[in-house]
């Protein structure tokens, strides 16, 4: 009797339902795969689908995203959370970009709260919130009792965990309005960006989606910087779980971690690298220097052993060495953060020419190397550091 009990409470419709004669929805899930979705930074495992439900694992943090972006709409959906007792936490994120924020799992954008077991008084509620997230700007409806950029439901109106509960999403010209289980509860305005990528999030628990549909609206012209940033086809490295796909010596001062890697500051000649071989490439990472650390630098390697090694000093500096040979350095123009903090740094090789982008800053700008490119056409990506580093989220696009 219990197992027939969770079979319909995992297969039946909330006691909402969406109005079926409301013209111009097309589906988003297609029921049978994940079609028109990109796992942004989770497992392979972490998002899947069955009996016509997407599932989330919840491990690794992170969230999957749309193919495509979309600015102004309408989106229904219905979500279950399976823990009826230990908190569940999910969410939808509207408007993204299309890769995590720096040292985060998680995407520039408005969050559409997906929670069950977790209420805390002028806080945040398991209800329907609405709130920005990593860089993300809003304005709530009604203001939030400790100033946050987060709207709190006027009613308590979702079902707790092991029931299905159905969301409808109104975004138009920045504005965003929330209906749970058929009335609208929360709202929040101004809202930078109001065109990007949409998500579902995985957070530690296990999720599920299903009957998710959008209704696309007509344009309200956002301007570039009211845009999330385009998806340009990087991939990512380390899938958050285990070590496929790369790497690394017996007794390596690397180890796999959720949703990270990290470095024991064993010898900067300890690398992990990559096991396929790239040729001109652009690769983004963030690092972190743990608090206390001394690393004086973080090293990395293009086009395997024998490649170029892309050094970023302490101190913010950049030199491009190939073997021990050195072919350019940059001065300063960023800082590179410790104690804690992390950093992004963005480095490509395209055609024997390097530049470098850290912490937002360029510090290397069409750099040529003149003999590079001659006999080593392509490699291994590596990484490597002369102390105790955690590595974040390390993705490739290669340049054709």
């Amino acid at each position: 009797m219990r197992r027939l009990l969770l079979l319909c409470a995992l297969t039946a419709s909330p006691a909402f339902a969406a109005d079926p004669k409301e013209e111009g929805f097309t589906p988003l899930f297609n029921g049978k795969d994940l079609t028109g979705w990109v796992n942004v930074n989770g497992h392979p495992s972490t998002f899947f689908v069955k009996d016509g439900m997407i599932i989330t694992t919840g491990t690794p943090t992170g969230f999957m995203r749309t193919a495509k972006q979309y600015e102004n709409f309408i989106l229904e959906m219905e979500w279950f959370h399976v823990n009826t007792k230990e908190v569940g936490n999910s969410g939808l994120f509207v408007w993204g970009d299309p890769l995590p924020a720096v040292g985060t799992p998680y995407t520039r954008g408005i969050e559409v709260q997906v929670l069950v077991n977790l209420n805390v008084k002028d806080s945040y509620t398991s209800h329907g919130d609405l709130f920005s997230i990593w860089g993300a700007k809003c304005k709530p409806d009604r203001p939030h009792p400790k100033g946050w950029e987060r709207c709190l439901p006027s009613e308590l109106l979702c079902k707790g965990g092991g029931e299905w509960n159905h969301y409808r999403v109104e975004a138009n010209n920045g504005v965003i309005k929330l209906q749970v289980n058929g009335k609208e509860v929360s709202g929040v305005s101004e809202c930078n960006p109001r065109k990007g990528y949409l998500a579902l999030e995985s957070e530690g628990a296990e999720c599920r989606f299903k009957n998710i549909k959008i209704k696309e609206l007509p344009s309200t012209n956002p301007n570039p910087k009211e845009i999330a940033e385009e998806a340009r086809g990087h991939t990512l490295l380390y899938n958050g779980l285990d070590l496929n796909g790369l790497t690394v010596a017996k007794d390596s001062g690397w180890k796999a971690r959720v949703g990270s890697l990290s470095h024991g500051g064993k010898s900067d000649d300890d690398p992990i690298w990559t096991s396929k071989k790239y040729g001109d490439v652009e690769v983004v990472f963030d690092w972190q220097i743990p608090a206390k650390a001394e690393v004086k630098k973080t090293r990395l390697l293009l086009r395997g052993k024998d490649g170029l090694s892309v050094d970023i000093s302490s101190s913010g500096s950049v030199s491009v060495m190939r073997g021990k040979g050195g072919v350019g350095t940059a001065k300063p123009g960023a800082s590179v953060k410790s104690g804690g903090a992390w950093n992004r740094a963005v480095v490509s090789l395209k055609n024997g020419s390097a530049n470098v982008k850290l912490n937002g800053v360029v510090v290397m700008e069409n750099f040529k190397l003149l003999s590079f490119a001659e006999g080593l056409k392509e490699g291994e990506i590596g990484f490597s550091a002369d102390g105790p580093i955690n590595l974040m989220h390390p993705y490739v696009l290669e340049l054709k």
